[in-house]
């Protein structure tokens, strides 16, 4: 492995253990480089990586990380900014004429007579959400207007602090029945998507949320056409090379929920034939186009 295309993978999670291998088979050796819940010390080197793979979600840390292994990003500081408040994210997705659900960011801090109205523009329920969160943290479904007040007194006491960086939150449409796909898109084009679903008794207990960190199971799914264009469609909004794109699919339409620029890679047997290659591919020509 000598002569291999050294990898920085930025977290320790399922997606290092599952790309490691077939990378290894295409010449490009992923090795660990912790940023988070460590101590890292700035005047001191680190080992030689030869590009990162993505850059890290606690973007402080990332900053450091990136200045001190000086090495181009799949995915850089301002492609994860851009995906990871959401709220950008879908303005970006509209202003492409991508289709996403009917939402409104709120701008903390806002008394109950304007969220009230916000409330009375919506069909009940809504969902609301933080900006900045992933995993589905922090996401609620309301069905009247004082549970409404209620989630959002406590995102209030949460920005109130005033070392809270992200102050604002989402309201949101709430489309029951929906069907919940993540689309992974390479370069712009869908390689492979999985079906996010609950069992049987987690929606019989009223479990909603198809995050899979939530409990959800994903199950690998040949996609619809129109659907694998209105990822690619979302992935080149928002400029991102490597993406996973999160559908919500109703017998009378089909929207984009949220991108997400550092997705979980999923077994290899959810993705086309030739997943591997172009994620090597991509990760050579990151290297390739380094300055």
């Amino acid at each position: 492995m000598s002569d291999a295309l050294r990898l920085a993978v930025a977290t320790d999670a399922e997606t290092l253990e599952r790309i490691e291998p077939p990378l290894a088979e295409r010449a490009i050796e992923a090795a660990h480089l912790p940023v988070s819940e460590r101590p890292l010390s700035i005047d001191t080197g680190l080992e030689r990586f030869d590009v990162g793979f993505v850059f890290p979600s606690r973007l402080p840390e990332g900053g450091v990380l990136d200045a001190l292994l000086g090495v181009p990003w799949v995915n850089g500081r301002e492609t994860v900014q851009r995906s990871r408040y959401k709220a950008e994210s879908l303005a970006r997705l509209v202003t492409a004429d991508v289709p996403i659900p009917e939402t409104t960011m709120i701008s903390n801090q806002v008394g109950d007579a304007t969220l009230t109205d916000v409330w009375e523009t919506f069909d009940p329920p809504v969902v609301v959400k933080p900006n900045s969160t992933t995993r589905g943290t922090g996401v609620a479904k309301c069905h009247d207007v004082d549970s409404f007040l209620g989630v959002c007194d406590y995102l209030s006491l949460v920005h109130d602090y005033r070392a809270t960086g992200d102050r604002s939150f989402l309201v949101q449409e709430y489309l029951p029945d929906a069907r919940d796909y993540r689309v992974m898109c390479i370069e712009g084009q869908a390689v492979g998507a999985v079906e996010r679903r609950l069992s049987a008794p987690a929606r019989a207990s009223g479990r909603w949320k198809h995050n899979v960190h939530r409990g959800a199971e994903a199950t690998g799914v040949e996609l619809p056409a129109a659907l694998g264009e209105l990822a690619e469609r979302a992935a080149h909004a928002i400029e991102a090379d490597w993406v996973g794109v999160d559908l919500l699919v109703t017998d009378e339409r089909a929207v984009v929920c949220e991108t997400n620029a550092r997705p979980t890679v999923d077994s290899a047997d959810k993705y086309e034939t030739g997943f591997y290659d172009r994620l090597a591919r991509l990760i050579r020509q990151t290297a390739a186009d380094a300055p």
